[in-house]
């Protein structure tokens, strides 16, 4: 680390007089272990250069108010957060912060492990209280989604999709993209008029619709969420798909019946890990034996799960209550033990969701002005772009990624046209 006014040491915390700047010397030593990527971080007393100089990714952070340094060494990465929220710093691309936070994973670990400690215990007590039970999942469904059919349509494509879209092409618009996401998904589902489908998660309908307009088939679609439902009714009955569609509000394991296809698009994510066998063996119970099924996941790096399960970071405090990230081993060990389910098809695409993000963020940003006409403040605004930001970074990175399996029934045979090898799939 290099200081290109000062260097830090115990005579330039004692000349600042502050606890501030006491914290900050505390929080630069941790930092300065940084290896990847070039962090620069200027604050009123100067400027410190943190890892490599000539690493092509570069970020900088920009301190208005030296309490940063309290709510970073108290809080880490949320506290890191809740500073931004507040408008303590800003960056000209926060993006990259994440992203050379995210490279230097072990870094952050060990500056949580000290006296952010205390804070993340007492933000995981918070978390147990938002487990996903029947009554805890209309909750936290409600946090979220509930923020308003307007808000999420002020920034969303066309057809609300609220999910990683496919980019297959650089100039693909996110409409084009979404898309080809939904295509892939009835394409590997081998939809068509015979079929009936079930969708957990209805989201604001965009997926069922395409499915019965374009493919034919009958679909039975479920969602907690009272603000999605009451949109989604009224996009089908404009559609005249009455007749096709059925739209439950109703949680997945309060469903019953026999589905020829399964589709569930990121809402494992809602389900906890607690109640991941539950979904699963549900999933199964539902699926004709000769069935297909497919799940849109945002999954973790296997060997990040379980530290994962017991952090709270900025996603489960303030974005969605009870989120929960799984990883691919997580889901098929699970499927193993609660189900006859077999994995078909396994598609990474998390490049997507990074890009998707990105114009989200962007739509985000040109659209306040009409967003903070439906009473949302600056708190809020920088609390959505933190979001879709931090998210974004995780993506580029690969700390995260998005995916599909397609999983099949016991008596599921492919036929020849269908192509199918059981291997990954990281390309159609």
């Amino acid at each position: 680390m290099t200081h290109t006014d000062r260097t830090i040491d115990e005579a330039d915390v004692g000349s600042g007089g502050g606890l501030d700047r006491w914290l900050r010397a505390r929080v630069l030593a941790r930092l300065g272990s940084i290896e990847q990527g070039r962090l620069t971080i200027q604050d009123a007393d100067g400027e410190y250069e943190l890892g490599a100089v000539d690493d092509a990714l570069q970020a900088t952070v920009v301190i208005h108010d030296l309490r940063f340094w309290r709510l970073m060494a108290s809080g880490g990465s949320v506290g890191a957060a809740e500073a931004w929220m507040a408008g303590l710093w800003d960056s000209p691309d926060p993006v990259a912060v994440v992203q050379v936070l995210s490279r230097n994973r072990r870094v952050l670990d060990r500056m949580e492990r000290g006296a952010a400690r205390l804070t993340n215990v007492l933000l995981g007590a918070w978390h147990a209280f938002n487990r996903n039970s029947l009554r805890g999942s209309r909750r936290n469904i409600a946090a979220h989604y509930d923020l308003g059919n307007e808000f999420f349509g002020s920034w969303l494509d066309a057809r609300m999709m609220y999910s990683s879209a496919l980019y297959t092409a650089e100039e693909q618009t996110l409409e084009q993209a979404q898309l080809n996401k939904l295509d892939r998904i009835c394409r590997k589902l081998d939809l068509g008029p015979e079929d009936h489908l079930l969708e957990i998660g209805t989201g604001w309908g965009g997926l069922a619709i395409h499915a019965a307009e374009q493919y034919g088939c009958r679909v039975t679609t479920t969602t907690i969420s009272r603000e999605q439902f009451e949109f989604a009714r009224r996009k089908v009955q404009e559609a005249g798909l009455e007749g096709r569609v059925t739209l439950l509000m109703r949680d997945y394991r309060d469903l019953e019946g026999r589905f020829d296809k399964v589709v569930s698009v990121e809402m494992i994510e809602a389900v906890g890990h607690q109640y991941l066998d539950t979904y699963l063996a549900k999933i199964d119970s539902l699926l004709v034996p000769d069935g297909l099924a497919l799940i849109q996941a945002i999954t973790i790096e296997d060997y990040r799960y379980a530290s994962a399960l017991r952090t709270v970071d900025f996603i489960k405090r303030y974005i969605f209550p009870g989120a929960f990230i799984p990883s691919v081993s997580a889901i098929t060990a699970s499927m193993a033990r609660s189900s006859r389910l077999g994995l078909v098809e396994l598609a990474d695409f998390g490049a997507s969701y990074a890009t998707t993000l990105a114009a989200w963020r962007e739509r985000f940003e040109s659209r306040w002005d009409s967003i903070r006409e439906m009473g949302f403040d600056e708190t809020f605004r920088r609390r959505w772009l933190w979001y879709l930001a931090y998210c974004e970074g995780g993506f580029r990175e690969r700390a995260i990624s998005d995916v599909h399996l397609l999983m099949a029934g016991p008596d599921w045979r492919p036929p020849a046209r269908h192509g199918l090898s059981g291997g990954r799939d990281l390309t159609a």
